[in-house]
């Protein structure tokens, strides 16, 4: 029995291609070629952490965050992992952009991916829960229906009249037949 070492960083990035949405947002990592013809580069090291774009729900928050002017808004990311919705805010004038997890690897994942894209002003906090914060003119989360229903009032607590909520992350099952 012979043991041979893998090289799972070799593997996870031969196998990790850039994602592209329209003409609106391009995520890569940083060993790809920049994407022209893009409104929004996003540069992310996904590691272990959830949200390349390459998961339909993260690219259907995307999808979602282009109907919305996010300039000059305070944003809240609920579950961040990667930071890649936190970033595209970012990039799109958000005035202020808060993410937020409950997991350390993801916000070790996320400190490092909003450093290679220039976001460095992004509040991030380990936390899982939506006490003591202000409001938000737009909050992301791209979680779970548990989460999701968990912290439905939280949610509404942190809202203005005339926020939006972005909500994605439920599966077919999740829907009552």
């Amino acid at each position: 029995h012979i043991h041979v070492e893998r090289n799972w960083n070799h593997e996870w990035e031969s196998g990790f291609t850039p994602v592209v949405i329209d003409d609106f947002a391009a995520i890569r990592a940083d060993f790809h070629e920049p994407i022209k013809h893009v409104e929004h580069e996003i540069v992310i090291t996904p590691k272990m952490s959830f949200g390349t774009g390459h998961h339909a729900t993260t690219s259907m928050m995307i999808r979602m965050m282009r109907d919305i002017d996010l300039k000059g808004k305070s944003v809240l990311d609920f579950g961040t992992g990667t930071g890649v919705l936190a970033i595209l805010a970012a990039k799109a004038g958000a005035a202020t952009v808060t993410a937020i997890d409950n997991d350390e690897w993801s916000i070790n994942n996320a400190k490092e991916n909003f450093a290679a894209n220039n976001c460095g002003d992004i509040e991030l906090q380990l936390k899982d829960n939506l006490q003591n914060f202000g409001k938000f003119d737009i909050i992301l989360a791209n979680i779970n229906l548990n989460v999701i229903t968990q912290t439905a009032q939280g949610f509404i607590d942190i809202s203005y009249k005339s926020s939006k909520l972005l909500l994605s992350g439920f599966l077919s099952q999740d829907e009552k037949i």
